[in-house]
């Protein structure tokens, strides 16, 4: 997906320093003509693991501000054009450094496409539909199936890996009907004898799947943080007291990360869980206890910040139904003013740390929960389309329906105690205010919004992103504008924002194996 507009981008890269240099140049196509909307990135020899990216400007100019001198990895990448490798740069103390980069013309591959792109231009039949509308939970076709080509019994195995190994969903839904029609489907596509065309490029639908972002959407920076191993699968990034960041790690990887972001080092921590845990979401607690959930084991994790040491809490499942996700699951944690721990899920449960017992709401199933300033409890029920509020001091539960039957999926609340709710099938952002009950509703821009994180500014701008169109939004709600901005790589799958106290916004992107935060120019949109 190719982006337009901007002004000259700028960038923090790494942490600054005392007299903190600059790298910069232009992108230029094979004609000499600037290129803008193009992801300029540049990583650190010594912090290898961490890149920073920005965009070109109308000029093709693009700008890292506050550079500590040393050595960098720089290139540039653009849908549509061919990539260099990498061009190292030093950066010395006084002396600003410039790198300039001409493209020339490439291709567009399957796997640059958004999630929306592929449902429009991939072929039809019969695996297609559950692909779609079953599979692509943590990752879509881009990664994990475009970019690579399998005969027909290499389908298969990646299809039942995932049935047995991954999501615990797909091994109560996806039955073996559904499984060998997924494989035709993949190996017909995407297999070593596959038609498909080389590019989508050469689809006549696909300039109308194309999407331009305006100049104001250049001026985004991005900086990320490889997993230390591939296939981690980090859900979300949660910064903890002390400014270090939290990365559940899901799937069968079975462990939670702490990031120390000036470094880049990360350290890991193993569940005793055998099997495959699913370990949904990371939340530091105020005293610096950090709780998790497995979605595949229904347990409650808790990390011991004075020992390093993992207890789980197994919750019961529905009698008939042990061991899937219909007879209970664990999904998103969050710590009340009172040190109970809530998880969404089958059912919304409540975990007392004292007497290490679950208090379940049997009727509640709940997707997100977030406690508000006052104490209470917080939750979307996507299957409902409704939100709901446990009273932190009765206990009582109520729930109001959305205008729209959006199937909503996170709850986040601005400074004033105003709920914002993204409707993922809607494509509307909900404003809900608890004092008078009342909500209004706010359009989002593109063919399939799908607004997912969500999560509130310094300035209270909602942010979301939009898990079909790989972009981030700002919605300001004193005017109703929204701002998209293009992300830096294809098939985001963000899950959850977190704000730190540098007003950075923290997200996870499991198919690209990392973690990051983005930040405008002026320090307001993190």
């Amino acid at each position: 997906m190719k982006s337009l507009g901007g002004s000259m981008a700028l960038a923090i890269l790494f942490v600054s320093v005392a007299h903190a240099e600059t790298i910069s140049g232009t992108v230029k196509d094979a004609n000499g003509a600037p290129l803008r909307g193009v992801f300029v990135r540049a990583r650190s020899e010594s912090k290898s693991r961490i890149t920073s990216s920005v965009l070109s400007d109308r000029q093709g100019r693009y700008r890292f501000e506050n550079v500590s001198p040393g050595g960098y990895q720089v290139w540039a990448a653009a849908v549509g054009f061919k990539n260099d490798p990498p061009a190292p740069v030093t950066v010395a103390a006084g002396k600003p450094t410039s790198h300039d980069f001409v493209l020339p013309p490439g291709m567009v591959r399957w796997s640059d496409l958004t999630v929306y792109q592929g449902k429009k231009l991939l072929p039809e039949g019969k695996g297609k539909e559950i692909l779609f509308g079953q599979c692509y939970i943590c990752h879509g076709f881009q990664s994990r199936m475009a970019a690579t080509r399998r005969n027909e019994e290499g389908w298969l195995r990646a299809v039942n890996f995932m049935r047995e190994s991954m999501h615990p969903r797909l091994a109560s839904s996806l039955n073996d009907q559904d499984a060998a029609e997924i494989t035709a489907y993949l190996n017909a596509t995407f297999g070593v004898d596959s038609e498909l065309p080389r590019s989508p490029a050469e689809l006549p639908g696909y300039k109308e799947t194309v999407r331009t972002f305006s100049d104001e959407a250049m001026k985004i920076v991005y900086v990320d943080y490889e997993l230390p191993g591939p296939n981690r699968m980090p859900f979300s990034g949660t910064p903890d007291k002390d400014g270090k960041i939290w990365i559940p790690e899901f799937g069968r990887a079975n462990r939670i990360a702490r990031l120390d972001p000036g470094t880049g080092e990360m350290q890991e921590f193993v569940t005793p869980h055998q099997g495959t845990a699913g370990i949904h979401a990371a939340y530091p607690g105020p005293d610096g206890t950090v709780w998790f959930t497995q979605q595949a084991s229904n347990k409650l994790g808790k990390w011991d910040p004075a020992t390093g040491k993992i207890t789980e809490y197994q919750d019961t499942y529905l009698p008939g139904k042990e061991g899937i996700e219909a007879g209970g699951s664990k999904h998103t944690v969050r710590v009340d003013s009172q040190g109970q721990v809530w998880s969404s899920g089958f059912p919304l449960t409540r975990f007392d740390p004292k007497t290490g017992k679950f208090t379940r709401f049997e009727d509640v199933r709940a997707y997100d929960v977030n406690p508000d300033r006052e104490g209470n409890i917080w939750f979307t029920s996507y299957q409902t389309s409704k939100i709901g509020k446990g009273d932190a001091k009765t206990g009582k539960v109520t729930q109001w329906d959305l205008p729209t039957k959006g199937n909503p999926r996170r709850i986040v609340f601005d400074s004033q105690g105003i709920a914002w709710v993204g409707e993922f099938t809607s494509g509307k952002i909900a404003r809900f205010d608890p004092k008078t009950e009342t909500f209004k509703e706010y359009d989002l821009p593109g063919p399939r919004a799908t607004p997912y994180a969500m999560g509130i500014d310094a300035k209270d701008n909602v942010w979301y992103s939009s898990h079909d169109l790989d972009v981030v939004g700002r919605l300001d709600p004193q005017t109703g504008k929204v701002t998209e901005y293009p992300i830096p790589y294809p098939e985001n799958y963000m899950k959850e924002f977190f704000l730190d106290s540098q007003g950075r916004m923290w997200f996870g992107s499991p198919p690209n194996n990392k973690v990051g935060y983005f930040v405008l120019p002026d320090g307001n949109g993190s």
